[in-house]
């Protein structure tokens, strides 16, 4: 993932009660926008969907060290999770920054799924099949850019190797695009276990659509939405960006108002990064982007709206209805983050399949090729396509544990960490908690002798203070792919 800008995006209880309390802290603790602390804090940083995040892979992580971690994770026998990358778009929006290929030619598609097949036998032999598949994402590109003919024998291949739950027990997501993808196909990817949807919408004003090369009225989505709640889809995501050209509080207002008409279970409400030297389609862009106090105020449009319809923040840019299971999830101290934002299954090893998906099996983290040459060449040749990952060590194990529960649930208990990793917190991140007396005097945070919580107003904030416990923001790598992100 690539570190965006944060418009991207007191503790007093007696000891027996904090851990208690710090479970419940993100779902009951009021969200407060300060305009102020936004603008102060608005800085580059990274999004932890993993840690150590994408940027410390090495290109030395081999086949073999995947292969031991794979054997590692198939003594567990636990369930896992699966999310297959499909990198195809038969349009290209301009916004988009994702790892795409933008082909009207639907034949590629024959070639990539062929490679599917191999590599999804492949990971099950090394992981043990027969595993209990608890989740499953797929994302792009567009993954409706395959014909159905094509999703339903990849599910057959998933459902040979791995055991699929029937009873909507396990979470199955794809994402689709309302224009390529219509209510017929709603009802078939429904059929072949599909129990969730997520829907790039971005925003309903045509002036907006127009510009970012993504024109899709609002019946065709709300004809979409029907569709998957008329054939008992149990979760319905739409995407939205606020940051787009022409933009305003009184054009995005409308919007939400569309969005809270509709009523989707999940909202992902992703601040636009402009990044033309990285991406060139964005340069397609018209120089009509919102400036900085512009886009906090359509931040604060978007929070304000939302949770007076009664959504819950999540955390970053999520939010969800009261009665989702990332909602419940959170209230219940259970909810988890991974490459696909928030999750509900916590304890299952993630496998990646297809060009450039990363997979995090055992202590280790793995990326596939990033192009479909050498994705093809890998896979061909008879292996897997690892390209590249890392492998955890001790101190990557604290922090990614200490950094999964801030953003999850925007408090920390020190004794948790200390009896899960057997280290005095207090010494082992005495320069952290140094670092976050600063966070602590503008009202981000408030520590006590046994944790730390995220305030109202430390919400919107909550990378700032996870950044804090990142033992590789200062090395030069980092600093210099944040000055470019």
């Amino acid at each position: 993932m690539n570190p965006t800008p944060i418009l991207s995006t007191p503790c007093a209880n007696a000891p027996g009660d904090h851990k208690t309390a710090t479970a419940h802290t993100a779902h009951t603790t009021p969200l407060h926008f300060d305009a102020r602390l936004l603008g102060r804090y608005d800085v580059n940083g990274p999004r932890y969907t993993s840690y150590p995040t994408a940027l410390q892979f090495r290109d030395d992580f081999s086949a073999s060290d995947y292969a031991r971690a794979a054997a590692q994770s198939k003594r567990t026998g636990k369930p896992v999770s699966l999310y297959s990358h499909v990198p195809f778009c038969d349009t290209v929006c301009f916004y988009c920054a994702c790892t795409k290929i933008v082909t009207n030619n639907r034949a590629h598609a024959d070639a990539y799924v062929e490679r599917l097949h191999a590599e999804i036998a492949r990971q099950a032999s090394l992981l043990g099949a027969g595993r209990a598949l608890a989740q499953m994402h797929w994302g792009g590109g567009t993954p409706t850019f395959l014909s159905l003919e094509q999703i339903a024998s990849l599910i057959d291949a998933i459902g040979r190797h791995f055991v699929m739950g029937h009873d909507d027990s396990a979470e199955y997501a794809i994402e689709i695009d309302p224009r390529s993808a219509g209510p017929a196909s709603i009802r078939a990817l429904r059929a072949l276990g599909f129990n969730r949807l997520s829907i790039g919408v971005q925003d309903f004003d045509p002036r907006v659509q127009e510009a970012i090369h993504r024109v899709q009225p609002r019946a065709l989505v709300e004809a979409t939405l029907d569709a998957a709640r008329g054939c008992g889809f149990k979760s319905v995501n739409f995407d939205l960006i606020y940051g787009l050209p022409h933009q305003t509080t009184e054009s995005f207002s409308n919007t939400l108002d569309a969005v809270i008409e509709m009523a989707p279970e999940r909202l992902s409400v992703f601040s636009y990064a402009h990044l033309p030297g990285q991406f060139k389609m964005q340069r397609c862009l018209p120089d009509t982007l919102p400036d900085g106090p512009e886009k906090l105020a359509l931040l604060q449009t978007i929070v304000t709206r939302l949770t007076a319809a009664g959504y819950v923040y999540i955390g970053m840019d999520h939010f969800a209805r009261p009665d989702d299971e990332l909602a419940l999830a959170q209230a219940a101290g259970t909810l988890h983050r991974n490459f696909q934002g928030y999750s509900t299954r916590a304890d299952c090893d993630l496998i990646g399949v297809g060009m450039s998906a990363i997979g995090h099996i055992g202590d280790s983290y793995a990326q596939n090729a990033k192009t479909l040459k050498t994705y093809y060449d890998a896979i061909d040749a008879g292996g897997l396509a690892i390209a590249r990952g890392v492998r955890l060590d001790a101190d990557d194990h604290i922090r990614r544990d200490v950094i999964s529960r801030l953003m999850c649930h925007m408090a920390l208990d020190f004794g948790t960490i200390e009896q899960t990793h057997s280290v005095d917190f207090v010494s082992y991140f005495a320069n952290e908690l140094g670092e976050l007396a600063d966070l602590a005097a503008d009202g981000l945070v408030a520590i006590d002798a046994h944790g730390l919580r995220v305030l109202p107003a430390g919400r919107l904030l909550v990378r700032v203070v996870a950044q804090v416990f990142d033992g590789y923001r200062r090395s030069a790598a980092h600093e210099r792919c944040a000055k470019v992100m």
